[in-house]
């Protein structure tokens, strides 16, 4: 409590819920058993929450994924940036976003 009785305002953190890790979990997923990817990290702040991905933990992130609340009528709150900051795709639906970094495995015939 501050001098005047009341309470100071705690800054609310931007997160991923429960879906949407587990969309960006599933595609992480795939990549590592495909041997694309090999570690993450996640960053909350009070603007937006963000997913890195890397080829190797000791690089900068090949992608990351971000949900920015602000953004979320205009362009659409999530994003995929590439490791320049490129932002590769932009919309309102996470799975759809995502797709511009989801490689499908497929079956070669020999």
């Amino acid at each position: 409590m501050n001098s005047s009785g009341s309470r100071a305002a705690v800054p609310t953190v931007v997160s991923f819920n429960r879906h949407e890790l587990r969309e960006i979990m599933n595609l992480y997923g795939r990549m590592v058993a495909a041997g694309e990817w090999r570690d993450y990290a996640m960053d909350f702040t009070t603007d937006k929450a963000v997913f890195s991905i890397f080829r190797r933990t000791s690089e900068m992130p090949l992608y990351r994924i971000e949900k920015d609340p602000k953004l979320a009528r205009k362009q659409g709150a999530y994003s995929v940036v590439a490791p320049m900051g490129q932002i590769l795709r932009r919309g309102h639906e996470l799975a759809k976003v995502i797709s511009v970094i989801d490689r499908k495995l497929k079956l070669v015939a020999g």
